[in-house]
């Protein structure tokens, strides 16, 4: 059920594989997020199946307590593509449900500092975790449409031709250096699931927002840069109805390095014509500064404390840029 102009709920089927395409590029992503600020504890982490170009890769980021993150990363050969059996090194996703359930778990040594360090100190992390979704999962399929306009078609060969989200509450534990952080009540996050090309030099830049205030009241969505224009798509979850995100509007407090974000003022505009105004501050970002240099994209992830209509919540404010010769972003952020 939606009001105004909905964002489909998704089948179940849509949390197994798709048919693969020809494009080298054509990548199978899931991806989760958790914050719990009882322990002040939390993760990212994605797997990405690429069976064109021979590879499943998976990484999982720590948000630390006492503001501290460490990183691990592994890779290894997958020629044809699969829905189960998501164990890339130390990492597991264990699909318990589908689009209800799913249990992840590490044990493994990270690096810390932000996830792309390749110095840093070693530090055993463990965890054993599920997520249990609290609302359906928003997105379109992708199969068999032609995009709306030029904008969408661009991002379908950069960013996936499906993609669904949805917000969900977290337990199990987290365990740093033989230190165990048991998820508090409030642990909460939200999941996404892509199919389709995968290239992460495409956009011109990106604004993703995932959002969880409380139980009922969740958003999710992006604003990707393209050469034909700016592509809005997200959601918002409210008591139990749901409706389209029009337009993220964005003004952003940056650091001193002018390319880290500090504070994001969101406003999103449904399709039903209703405005959402929210504020994140952030709390930590990874990779901020560490990841700024000539001629890279960055994807600058940012664990947020995030306010609306008086209630505060947490979730992700999270900037992909492409920069420049001289390290600033190609488009200036706004």
């Amino acid at each position: 059920m939606a009001y105004g102009d909905g964002v489909p709920a998704l089948e179940e089927s849509h949390d197994f594989a798709h048919p693969v395409e020809s494009d080298e590029a054509w990548s199978e992503s899931y991806y989760f997020n958790c914050y719990d600020p009882q322990t002040d504890s939390g993760f990212f982490t994605r797997i990405g199946v690429r069976p064109n170009e021979g590879t499943i890769d998976a990484g999982c980021s720590f948000w630390l307590p006492d503001g501290g993150l460490a990183g691990l990363h592994h890779v290894r050969e997958q020629r044809v593509m699969i829905d189960d059996d998501l164990v890339v090194g130390p990492i597991t996703y264990e699909r318990l449900a589908p689009l209800k359930q799913w249990r992840l778990t590490v044990d493994g040594d990270a690096r810390a500092g932000h996830s792309g360090s390749r110095g840093g100190d070693s530090v055993h992390v463990a965890m054993d975790v599920v997520f249990d979704a609290l609302t359906p999962a928003y997105g379109g399929d992708g199969q068999g449409k032609d995009a709306a306009d030029a904008s969408s078609a661009q991002t379908r060969l950069s960013v996936g031709k499906g993609h669904l989200e949805q917000a969900g509450r977290w337990t199990g534990w987290i365990d740093v250096e033989g230190v165990r952080h048991t998820l508090g009540p409030e642990a909460r996050g939200n999941r996404d699931k892509s199919w389709g090309p995968r290239r992460w030099g495409g956009p011109k830049m990106w604004r993703w927002f995932s959002i969880n205030i409380d139980d009922d009241t969740h958003f999710g969505g992006i604003r990707i840069g393209t050469e034909a224009g700016d592509l809005n798509r997200g959601w918002v979850h409210v008591d139990g109805s749901h409706a389209s995100i029009a337009t993220w509007d964005v003004r952003t407090e940056l650091e001193d390095d002018g390319v880290t974000h500090k504070v994001s003022h969101v406003v999103a505009t449904d399709k039903s014509g209703r405005t959402h105004e929210l504020r994140a501050d952030l709390l930590r970002v990874d990779p901020g500064s560490a990841g700024i240099a000539p001629n890279r994209t960055i994807v600058n992830e940012g664990l947020a404390r995030w306010n609306y209509e008086g209630r505060a919540g947490y979730g992700i404010s999270e900037y992909l840029h492409q920069l420049d010769d001289n390290a600033r972003p190609v488009i200036p952020i706004e």
